[in-house]
Parts: structure tokens; sequence; C-alpha cells
């Protein structure tokens, strides 16, 4: 009779659609389980997964950002709007398949009709997804989860957020900056009023008073305020020949 609770309770599985600091805490029981050998052949397993099912898309912008905003928030609203005009023109969008942002271009995604993907994190007896995925994985750790958001995009966005939001950011510049990833790929910085002050930062701290990046590391990255002058960046980028100004 206690398998069958047991299998009764992994096949009722709940959406928990909250930021990621909220999760519930869970540690795994100490068996098997918590061995270093096990754990590398599960690390690898994700990887594998993961690769395997990011191969079936091959245009694809992935966006970053807060989970905490809610559908009245002007930057979800912004994150919505540029989804659908990169789905318009055969993007599909990519986002870590929580609320907020996240929710935000997955429902902009799943307006115009493009593919919404998500690629959430997994909960002992709970998923963490917004309703707008309609393709999605999960995984268990986040740091496999974060290689493959910044995995085989053509562009990336991100939206104000908290530490995860600017722990992706510095980790996408610096592979751009250390030519991991191809140098003229797009990565946009939605919302003038977050992003500037980083900016002013990196300009007047980090390059010019203690020299620690150069001049063109400044330029990885565009700050823009709306979502037509991200699509338009983006589109520009990839030297496609499309504008909204046209």
């Amino acid at each position: 009779m206690k398998n069958n609770k047991n299998d009764k309770n992994h096949s009722e599985k709940k959406s928990l659609n909250v930021p990621a600091s909220k999760l519930p805490a869970y540690f795994e029981p100490k068996d098997f389980r918590d061995s270093p050998h096990w754990r590398v052949m599960r690390i690898q397993s994700e990887f594998v997964s993961g690769f395997q099912f990011l191969a079936d898309f091959k245009k694809t912008v992935t966006f970053f950002g807060s989970a905490r905003f809610d559908t009245e928030n002007s930057y979800y609203k912004t994150a919505e709007k540029l989804a659908e005009l990169l789905g318009k023109e055969g993007f599909g969008i990519v986002t870590g398949g929580g609320p907020g942002i996240m929710e935000a271009a997955n429902r902009g995604a799943t307006n115009v009709k493009t593919e919404s993907i998500g690629l959430d994190i997994q909960l002992p007896f709970e998923q963490r997804a917004n309703p707008y995925i309609q393709k999605s994985i999960g995984f268990h750790y986040f740091f496999t989860r974060k290689v493959m958001l910044a995995y085989s995009a053509k562009a990336y966005v991100f939206c104000p957020g908290g530490y995860g939001t600017l722990d992706e950011f510095f980790e996408i510049i610096v592979l751009v900056q250390t030519k991991k990833f191809f140098d003229k790929i797009p990565i946009v910085c939605v919302g003038k009023d977050y992003w500037q002050g980083l900016d002013k930062w990196m300009k007047e701290m980090v390059y010019n008073k203690t020299g620690a990046i150069d001049a063109e590391d400044l330029d990885i990255y565009k700050i823009v305020d709306t979502a037509e002058e991200a699509f338009d960046y983006i589109n520009r980028k990839l030297n496609l020949d499309v504008s909204l100004k046209a």
C-alpha cells in the first residue's frame, strides 16, 4: 500500500510557480543518491537530455528577468510585446519556465503561435512552470539549467531582475568576451532606468578607474527602453531585413 501511495503522489504533481528563492528546501535521502558518483551520473544525464531537447529548436531567443513581476508591471508588458514581435518573425521563445518575465515572454510567444519553450526546475512532488509553456524540460540542478538557457540561442534578452538575472547576464557577456560565443550575437538589456546604473559603474569603475576590462567589452551588450528598440537591434545584429520602421 505504501508504494501505491507514493505512486499517487508522483502522479498528482502540481505547479509551484514562484521565484526561485521561494522554492521549498529539499534534501535527498542519505542513500546511494547522495554519493558523488551518482551525482556525476545525474549531472551528465541532465546535460545529455538538455542538449537533446534543445537540438530540435533552430531559431530561438532566450529571455531572462525577474520572476517577481505581475501582469501589470511595465517590464512584464514589454517582455510580452517583444516576444510577440520576435515570434511573428519565426523565433521560438526560450525562458526559465517560471513566473514574471519568463511567463510574459512565454505568453507573448503563445499569443502569436510561435514555439514557447520552458526550461524549468523539478521538485519532488511539484513542478515550476508557467501556463504558457508548450514544450518543456525540467532540471534538478540550477547550473545545468543555466547552461541550457545560454546554449544555442540567436539572441539574448535581459529584462530587469535579481541575483539570478545578473548572474546569467555576466556569464553570457564573459562567454562573448572570452570568445566562447560568437562576438556578434545580440545581447540586449531592456529598461534603461534599471540597467544604466550598472552600465555607468562598469564604465567609470571597472573600465576607467581599474582597467579591468577593455573598451570594446562595453559594446558586448546594448541597453534599450522599448520592445521595438530591442526588436530592431536584434534584427540589425543578425542582419535580417526586418524593421518596424520600414
